[in-house]
């Protein structure tokens, strides 16, 4: 997998933004009763830069992927706040969430989740069809022109890749243009030559496009990636680096016990 390039890029210029991204105050999940409970997140408060690629990262069991699935508001937290932007996604009901998700979250991750039925150009404008929303022309030959997809688009799932599925589901992520993209394990279904192109994807989301990308994953080349790392242990935060390199990442995790 090639060395990734932490060169400044357009998306600094946004970095500077008075809201973070997302950002998680006092957050608690709690599973079970009595003597079982499990504190998966212990009050965590962390912030997420916009135009920023943050992995999120710790031991297996640590809170990282619960973290992600509550910022994303895929699971509701046990206490604490999560806001998106201004907006407070634990105060939202039901329906309101789904709407926030629909329009201003993009997930990309390790199953791929493509619709089989669906060819690839369908599969990507699944969500803005299911928003109600058309998408822009322009933006979409963008995309999917600097995704390397223009001679897949009415190929089915089935006859793409795992490499190239990803890509499409990367695709699906960006054209909403949302507020976040979240990743959960992008690259843990690929090889390293199709891991490494995924990756390049979603730091080139962030250089070129300004997108803001929050990822978990367990593998230091991957997290070298992302322009920070957020490390989760026991359920809470537990330290940081920033521009990491691979090396810088395995001495952290060491010290997590990981």
């Amino acid at each position: 997998m090639p060395e990734p390039s932490h060169r400044a890029t357009v998306a600094q210029t946004v970095r500077d933004a008075a809201h973070p991204a997302v950002r998680a105050v006092g957050l608690r999940k709690t599973y079970g009763r009595g003597d079982a409970v499990v504190h998966a997140l212990a009050g965590v408060d962390v912030e997420f830069t916009r135009g920023e690629f943050t992995a999120i990262m710790g031991p297996s069991g640590s809170g990282k992927s619960t973290l992600m699935h509550c910022l994303a508001g895929l699971d509701t937290a046990s206490a604490g706040r999560v806001f998106l932007g201004e907006t407070e996604l634990t105060a939202l009901k039901d329906a309101e969430l789904t709407r926030l998700r629909r329009e201003r979250i993009g997930f990309v991750f390790q199953s791929f989740n493509l619709l089989p039925v669906l060819d690839a150009a369908e599969n990507m404008l699944l969500p803005l069809r299911l928003a109600g929303r058309e998408p822009d022309p322009a933006w979409r030959e963008d995309v999917v022109r600097r995704l390397g997809l223009s001679d897949r688009l009415t190929h089915k799932p089935h006859e793409l890749s795992g490499g190239q599925q990803q890509r499409v589901a990367v695709a699906r992520a960006l054209l909403p243009r949302p507020d976040v993209v979240f990743a959960d394990e992008p690259t843990g279904n690929l090889d390293s030559r199709a891991g490494a192109e995924v990756l390049s994807l979603l730091r080139g989301s962030v250089r070129e496009f300004g997108q803001t990308v929050v990822m978990v994953t367990h593998d230091p080349v991957a997290a070298s990636y992302a322009d920070r790392v957020v490390l989760i242990a026991d359920g809470g935060l537990a330290g940081g680096l920033t521009s990491p390199t691979p090396d810088d990442v395995i001495d952290a995790l060491r010290t997590l016990g990981a």
